[in-house]
Formats: C-alpha cells, sequence, structure tokens
C-alpha cells in the first residue's frame, strides 16, 4: 500500500460537502438497488438494545431497525448537509431517533453505554481510524457489537494499484472518503475479535467495489 498521511491529502471543502449531501442518494442509487439496500437490511436485523450509529449520513439505513429488538436508536451525522437530510428521512419512514451533531471520534455516550454500534460505508471518511475505534469500543458494553459495511482496500492487483493512484482525487470528490483504507486489519490491530464475509458493492465505481460486511467485538483483558 502507498503510504500518505492524511495532511497530504486535499480534504473536501465546505461547500463541496454540502453539494455533496445534495448527491449523495442519487449517486449511490444505482448500489443501493444491485445490493446495498439489501444488505443494510441484513446487517441492521442483528441490531439490538441501545444502538448507535455512525455517520448515519442521508439515513439510509432507517427504515431497517428492528423495533421490537432496538430499545433506543441514536444517530450520528456531523455534516449539516447530511444531517437535515437524515433528519427529514426520519420523519418520512416514521422513526423516533436521537439525532446527535458528533463525530464517531467524539461520541456524547457514557463509557459501557451501548449495545450495539453500526457502521455502514463511515470508517473510510474519518481522518485518522483509531481514535474512532477507540471510541467504538469505549462506548460498547461488555459483550456490544460493531455491525460494519465498509468499502475497503483491494487485497492485490490492478485495483488496488488503482485504489491508490486516485486516493486524493477520489477524497476530494467523495465526501473525504479513503478509497484503499485496509478497514478489518484496522480492526484488528484497535482491539477487536471481528468475523467478516467479503462482497461487492456492485453499481459503483471500481476503486470503492471490494467490501467488507461483517460483525466485531472488542477484547477486554
Amino acid at each position: 500500500m502507498t503510504e500518505t498521511r492524511d495532511t497530504d491529502l486535499h480534504a473536501p471543502s465546505t461547500a463541496w460537502l454540502r453539494v455533496f449531501a445534495v448527491l449523495y442518494d442519487p449517486f449511490l442509487w444505482l448500489g443501493e438497488v444491485l445490493g446495498m439496500r439489501r444488505r443494510r437490511r441484513e446487517l441492521v436485523a442483528g441490531a439490538y438494545g441501545r444502538v448507535v450509529e455512525i455517520g448515519a449520513g442521508t439515513g439510509l439505513n432507517a427504515a431497517f431497525y428492528p423495533s421490537g429488538a432496538v430499545d433506543e436508536l441514536i444517530l450520528t451525522e456531523p455534516e449539516p448537509g447530511m444531517r437535515q437530510k437524515l433528519e427529514r428521512r426520519l420523519a418520512r419512514v416514521g422513526r423516533a431517533a436521537l439525532v446527535f451533531d458528533a463525530p464517531a471520534e467524539r461520541l456524547p455516550l457514557a463509557d459501557a453505554s451501548v449495545d450495539t454500534v453500526v457502521s455502514t460505508l463511515v470508517l473510510c471518511t474519518v481522518a485518522d481510524p483509531a481514535p474512532a475505534l477507540h471510541e467504538i469500543a469505549r462506548v460498547l458494553r461488555p459483550g456490544g457489537q460493531l455491525l460494519f459495511i465498509e468499502h475497503v482496500r483491494a487485497d492485490a492487483g490492478w485495483l488496488a494499484w488503482l485504489q491508490d493512484r486516485l486516493l486524493v482525487p477520489w477524497r476530494g470528490f467523495a465526501g473525504g472518503c479513503m478509497c484503499n483504507r485496509p478497514t478489518v486489519e484496522l480492526l484488528r490491530a484497535n482491539g477487536f475479535a471481528v468475523h467478516a464475509d467479503a462482497d461487492r458493492w456492485r453499481g459503483m465505481p471500481a476503486v470503492v467495489l471490494p467490501l467488507a460486511v461483517g460483525r466485531a467485538i472488542p477484547e477486554r483483558c
């Protein structure tokens, strides 16, 4: 993997993030139709108890949370444009949730107070994933779980090369997304036991084609 410091990359401007919030759902539409919507539904069906979704975006998971198993739903989203669309979608689907303006690195929640954390296409966007993963571990109760769908760095070959080459322009376009982030390896390196299945994000650009879908549990001494 090409080693690139976050400070070497061109982060998206605030103005572009407002535009990207408008484009986000149409841009993802084909990928949602070709399988991502089904993956979301299947993933959040495993959520239970007090649930926190980090980087909830425009709320594409909101309608799928199981009412009987979820006692409380908390959604965090730091981007104002995304958060406005999220709140409108919650009203449309009739889903009760608390919405917080908070990044994944600083969750406004007590230690060991959450049963399930959900992350779908989010861990690629945080500037430094280690603090975000430590926050997730901090807020999870013993035995709590992280449910995730993340696009990841390809194992090898032309696609990994392409992800490295297009990292900077893709990040600028896609709201800070790091298309070559090895998220499963980062989860393990930061103290999570991980079960993940490989998949493909059909209907989307090649740089975000490889997916990891699974469950992670913090390993506590």
